[in-house]
């Protein structure tokens, strides 16, 4: 049976249109007359049956349903083009899809993918943001990393590493000392991460307090997004410092206690094999990830990090030993799930 779907060129042209709420804007980034878009636009509306535009002297603008359909078609547009790229750059089957939670994908993978390359230069891996879990079978993703426990329908996990945040603020938070209290810490904003509702209760926690206000705070889905948030005075953060600190480049943190929200597990991992789907399309026995970090601040002295206005600066915290209470919180630890295959 005939499927009721309209031309590319129309879908195209109203979704140019949509976004810019201008068919002339529309025609210059497509390259098309004005003309040419209205056609195409017009034929759409009588394709569908519905009004996606109302026209004025001064312009167009959306319709509800135009508005509602120029936001699918936007996805399946996008959806169709990362398709197309991913055929278009795929040099034989030796490619691995992998989706990413952004910051760790940012500040921790990418970095360590150049020695990956250098060891197996017949491999190409592909990089997504995802930040939350999603079903591997609508997608063509190979494997994914991301931050949790390991219940995660249809796949199989293995551990990569803990995450061990730590306290951090700007400078100007400090006023001249050289560490602050954790009751002192209580006092300031607590800045939040959606994916981390239970961090500063941890981190409280872990110290031997109870704080009322330990959820209470503006929240920000990316650990990016935390620190620049940190860095511009509007609170304090839980980061992993691996998380702010680039590779090579250690003179934007202060040296600070390691005082920070233990991972359920001090354990690394070397390495994580890539699983049968991965090992299969790379054609070997499976590569492995890059190495865990494995980096010792203890052994780093104050005088050998420069501090700015502009830092990120580690919050000195005189802790306590008391372990955190970790009943049914989520455990501190990132993890890679691959796919199960029948």
């Amino acid at each position: 049976m005939r499927r009721k779907i309209p031309s590319t060129t129309a879908l195209v042209s109203f979704e140019a249109a949509a976004r810019h709420e201008s068919f002339t804007k529309a025609a210059h980034e497509l390259s098309l007359t004005q003309g040419a878009v209205c056609r195409q636009i017009g034929g759409l509306e009588e394709f569908l049956g519905v009004e996606l535009f109302r026209r004025s002297r001064r312009g167009v603008k959306l319709t509800e349903a135009g508005l509602s359909y120029s936001r699918r078609v936007a996805q399946q547009l996008d959806a169709v083009e990362r398709d197309t790229l991913s055929v278009m750059g795929q040099q034989g089957a030796n490619a691995i899809e992998l989706a990413v939670v952004p910051t760790f994908g940012t500040q921790w993978l990418l970095p360590r993918l150049k020695d990956f390359q250098h060891k197996h230069p017949d491999v190409t891996v592909h990089l997504t943001n995802r930040t939350r879990p999603f079903l591997f079978a609508d997608t063509d993703f190979d494997a994914a990393i991301y931050f949790g426990d390991a219940d995660w329908s249809g796949t199989q996990s293995h551990r990569l590493m803990g995450e061990n945040s730590m306290p951090v603020c700007s400078p100007s938070f400090l006023n001249g000392r050289d560490h602050l209290q954790a009751s002192e810490l209580a006092e300031l904003p607590l800045l939040q991460q959606t994916t981390r509702p239970y961090a500063w209760r941890q981190w409280f926690n872990a110290q031997g307090m109870d704080v009322a206000r330990d959820m209470t705070g503006p929240r920000y889905e990316l650990f990016s997004m935390l620190a620049q948030a940190a860095m511009h005075d509007m609170g304090v953060a839980l980061i992993p410092p691996f998380l702010i600190q680039p590779p090579g480049d250690c003179q934007r943190l202060f040296a600070a206690r390691q005082q920070g929200l233990p991972p359920d597990d001090s354990r690394t991992e070397s390495g994580v094999g890539v699983t049968q789907r991965i090992s299969r399309l790379a054609g070997r026995s499976g590569p492995e990830l890059p190495a865990a970090p494995r980096a010792d601040l203890s052994s780093i002295s104050g005088s050998q990090w420069k501090i700015t206005p502009t830092d990120i600066t580690l919050c000195r915290v005189k802790t306590t030993s008391r372990s955190p209470q970790k009943k049914d919180l989520p455990p501190n630890i990132y993890r890679v799930f691959c796919p199960i295959l029948a």
